[in-house]
């Protein structure tokens, strides 16, 4: 092919940076889009000067009559499973926003059918594609900092504040909370970069008042000996990511995108990071085009469902039904 046709299935926040970032890409082309809301096509149409692509109200319109080759979705949590499994029984290829899915039964069931029919199916997890997370990933595969033994990542933000009326906290959309929303994000960094089992969890909920859960604070045990505590503060003043590995000989800290290597009696080292190389909508083309196999694939994105499940679980929590106390 030429170039990749691409149909965008929700045009929300998050699709003008797929959008800016595939507009970069010159075997990629936006030709086609789908959105509930007339108002949010107009805009998105305007302000990435698409006048020539397709619009549609119903994303299965846009399977229906656009001619395409993949579709990045980037619609509300719970309305994944059902536009991914569409596009694929499609013959499209398919790149989701996080979470990949809603329940670890869906996302099986996904992964089964882009096998089955042979597609690309990707999840939008970017810090995969960011220097500081592949740093971190690459210095505790090489026993930079020793065995690990335990790990802290914690994730701030005033989510609380700024969601109230929207999709994201309506659990019948979102599927869950902050814990759902941002803080796959941190669970996904939590499981890639240290390739851990979690066997134990031991969470804390708190609601806020609000319909979904606000802020989540979790003891894990991994099954290969390590411990961690995942702190996810949606009742915050501002964006504040931190991730702590400590090893036997030595630890990694990350403070909002700067990384210091700490090894006892030592100085700290900041390490020289290289630039960026590709990001996940260049890595999904790229991977539809056959120069490289899928870099995150849903047998990693089921990892992070599952885990996203066990805190829900031994919280005793149902997002689409369960009442967690105030107080939890």
């Amino acid at each position: 092919m030429s170039k990749v046709r691409i149909g965008m299935i929700g045009t929300g926040g998050i699709a003008n940076w797929h959008a800016r970032q595939l507009l970069e890409l010159p075997d990629a082309a936006i030709v086609a889009i789908a959105d509930p809301s007339e108002q949010n096509r107009i805009r998105f149409i305007d302000e990435h000067k698409l006048d020539s692509v397709s619009a549609y109200a119903d994303y299965k319109q846009l399977l229906a009559h656009a001619e395409l080759d993949a579709v990045v979705i980037c619609s509300p949590h719970t309305l994944h499973y059902e536009q991914a499994t569409d596009a694929l029984n499609s013959g499209l290829h398919v790149m989701m926003e996080k979470p990949m899915v809603c329940s670890s039964e869906e996302a099986v069931q996904l992964i089964e059918l882009s096998n089955q029919v042979g597609k690309v199916m990707q999840v939008s997890y970017q810090r995969h594609f960011q220097p500081e997370f592949l740093y971190i990933k690459e210095a505790i595969e090489s026993g930079e900092i020793g065995k690990l033994t335990s790990i802290t990542a914690s994730l701030y933000q005033e989510w609380r504040q700024g969601t109230p009326g929207s999709w994201r906290q309506n659990p019948a959309l979102s599927g869950g909370g902050f814990l759902m929303d941002s803080g796959s994000h941190i669970i996904d960094v939590l499981l890639w970069t240290t390739g851990l089992t979690p066997v134990e969890v031991k969470p804390q909920l708190h609601m806020h008042g609000s319909p979904v859960e606000i802020d989540t604070f979790t003891s894990i045990r991994f099954a290969e000996g390590p411990v961690a505590g995942l702190n996810l503060v949606g009742f915050s003043p501002c964006w504040h990511e931190t991730f702590v590995f400590c090893g036997e000989n030595g630890g990694i800290f990350y403070d909002n995108g700067k990384i210091t290597l700490r090894c006892l009696g030592q100085e700290p080292v900041v390490p020289e990071l290289p630039s960026a190389v590709t990001n996940q909508d260049k890595s999904f083309v790229d991977a539809i085009l056959g120069r490289h196999e899928v870099l995150v694939p849903g047998e990693f994105a089921l990892k992070v469902v599952k885990l996203s499940e066990m805190i829900y679980e031994a919280a005793g929590y149902s997002p689409l039904g369960s009442a967690v106390t105030e107080e939890a």
